[in-house]
């Protein structure tokens, strides 16, 4: 999986298939924002679970443009 681009933002997807759960580092002009960790099932996260968090990440109530 590759980066995700979205309204600015960068997300990098890293992932463990032996411990089944990941991260997703959100990055604005380069710098770290923050990290949501998430567990998945089966070989790797689905490409919807992961669009899901990017999507969450928009809607939380403390995020402002």
């Amino acid at each position: 999986m590759g980066a995700i681009e979205r309204n600015g933002y960068v997300f990098e997807v890293e992932y463990s298939v032996i411990n089944s759960n990941g991260a997703l580092q959100v990055y604005r002009d380069g710098d770290f924002v923050e990290e949501i960790t998430f567990d998945f099932q089966g070989d790797r996260p689905s490409s919807q679970q992961i669009e899901d968090l990017v999507d969450g990440y928009f809607q939380k109530d403390e995020f402002y443009f």
